[in-house]
Formats: structure tokens, C-alpha cells, sequence
């Protein structure tokens, strides 16, 4: 996998939660989960209702997410837009 400048310095981080941190203190239900590689904060994906993948990026500018689905082994830079699988 090639990978960008900010795969630098990352270390493990374990999940905040089971479920998207956001959604679980509102009561919303979400469609696929994302995991901060920075700080482990755990968002529901765009095609859900409230985006907190996404709003997590754009609150603390944690660049690098990867999916927190069973199965999904993909990474997501949100400042170069780049896919790493």
C-alpha cells in the first residue's frame, strides 16, 4: 500500500465505541461506521443522516479514517482525497 504523508507517526488507537459516538447520544441509527486513526473516535459515513465521520475531520482535523466495518480493510484520507487499500 502507498501511502501519504500522514500515515506518519500513527499509533494503535482503540475505538471509543461499538457505535458512532455521535449518533449514540442523539438515539439517531447509522448506515456504515468509521474509525479516526488519530484518536480513535468512532462516526457514521456520508451516506448517513449525520455525517460524524466527516464532522469529526472537519472539528479536529484528524486526516485519516478507515472503515470500521467487519471485512473492510480500506483507508481514507479526507485532505489528500485518496483511497488506500
Amino acid at each position: 500500500m502507498n501511502k501519504c504523508k500522514h500515515f506518519a507517526g500513527l499509533e494503535k488507537v482503540e475505538p471509543m465505541d461499538k457505535g458512532c459516538v455521535g449518533c449514540l447520544k442523539t438515539g439517531d441509527e447509522w448506515l456504515h461506521l468509521r474509525l479516526c486513526l488519530s484518536c480513535g473516535y468512532v462516526g457514521c459515513c456520508d451516506n448517513s443522516k449525520n455525517k460524524h465521520a466527516t464532522k469529526h475531520f472537519k472539528k479536529t482535523e484528524h486526516p485519516l479514517i478507515k472503515s470500521f466495518e467487519p471485512g473492510e480493510v480500506w483507508i481514507w484520507c479526507y485532505e489528500d482525497e485518496k483511497i488506500f487499500d
